[in-house]
């Protein structure tokens, strides 16, 4: 999702929550994504914005993800061909994680379809994609254009989102898991999802563009009584990791824009094998789905996404042998941490790695070879310690390593 390409100031667009967001912004500290200029953490720390996500209730200006809207009578169709999961069980008011793969059967990108109707719906994803959907139109009966300009998107998360949203737009106490709603708020007219980036209970709002302060400011407003704050980046990112949740240029790259398949991953070694129900179906062959299939029977599979749990005795003994203090930063690294086995063989490496405050302990997001990608099995994570390589204990572990019962239940 954030953070991606080289931006100079003069090319970085303002989101429609701009204004608010800039006055509520007390660091100064800035980022980009997508070409927008973004909050890395409002506050000094960025722990109290993760915790507000955690314990009660925060706001989050996803205004910057790339929406799509395709509509006409061959929607459902083009949408099949595309995407790997069958886009036929998403019902009209529900919406859908999903992944496109090319050809060979890599992950192009991840993002989530939202389903208004018969013939129309509404796709987000954290990379630009017009040209590559609209190539593949062929002679269906399906338009497909980008509308990311015309909405404000605000992820509204935390145990007590349902008490602040339900107050300002009482249809949202019904929604299940994934799924979305027109309503009002003030007057203004508003898709609400419980979707979001987060792992918790949460809700997005989709208003128009020249809407956007207004829906800010009911959102703060019905929000104050619970604690609300706006969190950044950073807060996002903790949260994310602990939920397990795939972010794309980190934990993987895009097929078509990789150098070479060293950095190309199939939905299998992503661990997204659960989205493919219905891949034997011979009456949705969406692209990459003959790859898919090859490399399930051939067992083929390079790597096994999964969670790693640090050792902390171990690590604590390593920094504090070294003479340092063990670091228990709560802000996310990524990039290539090297995993080892037993005899001290490279078998994977971490792509995502942060302390859980929620957990109290280091936790990754990895790639494991296959046959070692089993629970409980033990692994070494490499660390550099006063400029040497060290190698800490850790375990295999499933993911998500935090998964509350409200996510997804129903109040």
């Amino acid at each position: 999702m954030p953070l991606t390409g080289c931006y100079s100031l003069a090319m970085l667009r303002e989101s429609p929550f701009h204004n608010r967001v800039a006055a509520a912004n007390q660091t100064s500290l800035w980022s980009h994504w997508s070409g927008h200029l973004v909050v890395d953490k409002y506050q000094s720390s960025e722990k109290f914005e993760y915790v507000s996500i955690r314990n009660a209730v925060a706001m989050f200006d996803s205004s910057p993800l790339y929406k799509y809207r395709i509509v006409g009578p061959d929607a459902e169709r083009f949408l099949g061909g595309v995407l790997a999961r069958d886009i036929r069980t998403c019902r009209p008011g529900e919406a859908q994680y999903t992944i496109w793969c090319d050809d060979r059967g890599y992950v192009n990108e991840d993002g989530v379809v939202f389903r208004h109707g018969p013939g129309e719906f509404l796709l987000t994803a954290a990379e630009p994609n017009l040209a590559y959907f609209q190539d593949l139109v062929g002679g269906l009966a399906v338009e497909v254009t980008e509308v990311t300009y015309d909405y404000a998107t605000l992820a509204v998360q935390g145990p007590r989102s349902r008490a602040v949203l339900g107050e300002l737009a009482p249809e949202i106490n019904s929604l299940g898991y994934f799924e979305h709603t027109a309503a009002k708020i003030r007057g203004v007219p508003v898709t609400i999802s419980r979707t979001g980036f987060t792992g918790d209970l949460g809700f997005e709002i989709f208003a128009a563009s020249d809407e956007a302060s207004v829906i800010w400011d009911a959102v703060a407003e019905a929000g104050a009584p619970h604690g609300i704050v706006p969190f950044g980046q950073t807060a996002l990112l903790i949260a994310r990791i602990e939920a397990g949740l795939l972010l794309i240029n980190v934990d993987f790259e895009a097929s078509r824009l990789a150098e070479n398949d060293e950095h190309r991953s199939t939905p299998l070694e992503l661990g997204l094998c659960w989205m493919l129900k219905g891949i034997d179906d011979d009456s949705r062959p969406f692209i990459g789905r003959r790859a898919i299939r090859r490399e399930r029977a051939d067992g083929t599979s390079r790597w096994k996404m999964t969670g790693l749990m640090v050792d902390p005795f171990d690590y604590d003994r390593k920094f504090t042998a070294a003479g340092m203090v063990p670091p228990k930063d709560h802000t996310p690294v990524s990039g290539d941490m090297m995993v080892y086995d037993d005899d001290g063989q490279r078998v994977g490496y971490a792509t995502s790695f942060v302390y859980s405050p929620v957990l109290q302990r280091h936790i990754a997001l990895a790639r494991i070879r296959p046959d070692l990608a089993t629970t409980g099995t033990r692994a070494f994570l490499e660390f550099t310690i006063n400029h040497r390589y060290e190698q800490v204990a850790a375990e295999v572990t499933h993911t998500p390593f935090f998964a509350p019962e409200r996510k997804t239940s129903m109040p």
